[in-house]
């Protein structure tokens, strides 16, 4: 028998070649879905080389709760691993939370989406004032309870929406491990409701949100879709 590797080897190691190895005006700019890698949340490396799609949101509020009414010029950087329902989830909460704007911060602070899904220790949606400090910290999905207590202590208000079908068994494990963080609100998104959104999510969409007694109605016109959340802490 020949002892010379054959032909298009790597005569280093004798396996194949590498060449042959297959391998007021504001603007405002979970468990991991698919293809995350569940070890720390984020995409899984293959998705990471991979470019968001770029939407854009002219949305009209209108928080009659809380007296608030403002226009919002938003982007909104899908990840490859972000389905349109979780996109749509975090442009309602950034609707359901945009009067601390004016009522926590005085109308003196920057409303924005944080990175998300391409960086796991960035928030969905962020709060920050004139100082630099991150008044309010906004996720969305059923992220690890060590995470959400980390953001807790960077944050003065961290406010999770859940909106999966699996929510509340993902709630059920989670509820005694987050009881002891004070500054921590978790909304439960009707799982019906966040599949409605996915009618909505279009590359340029012009929105009007209407909020009065908790309830958001969002719309474009053509669709629209009431959202409840239910609060669980």
């Amino acid at each position: 028998m020949s002892s010379l590797p054959p032909a298009g080897a790597d005569p280093s190691w004798g396996g194949p070649a590498p060449e042959l190895d297959p391998h007021a005006w504001h603007f405002v700019s979970s468990l991991p879905p698919a293809g995350a890698d569940p070890s720390w949340g984020g995409p899984a490396p293959d998705l990471m080389a991979l470019k968001s799609t770029i939407f854009k949101a002219s949305l009209q509020i209108a928080d009659i709760d809380h007296a608030y009414y403002a226009d919002h010029a938003l982007t909104l950087a899908r990840h490859p691993s972000e389905t349109d329902e979780r996109m749509m989830v975090r442009l309602c909460a950034l609707a359901l939370q945009a009067h601390k704007l004016q009522t926590v911060c005085g109308g003196d602070a920057t409303l924005a989406f944080g990175a998300g899904l391409s960086d796991p220790d960035e928030p969905d949606v962020w709060l920050r004032d004139y100082t630099g400090l991150t008044r309010l910290w906004i996720e969305v999905g059923q992220p690890e309870d060590k995470p959400l207590l980390k953001a807790c202590g960077k944050a003065d208000e961290v406010v999770l929406y859940c909106f999966s079908q699996a929510a509340e068994v993902w709630w059920r494990g989670m509820e005694a491990k987050l009881a002891r963080a004070r500054n921590l609100s978790v909304f439960r998104v009707p799982t019906a409701a966040a599949q409605a959104l996915i009618a909505l999510a279009q590359r340029s969409m012009q929105l009007q949100a209407t909020i009065q007694e908790g309830v958001l109605m969002l719309g474009d016109g053509t669709h629209h879709v009431d959202i409840e959340p239910l609060r669980w802490q």
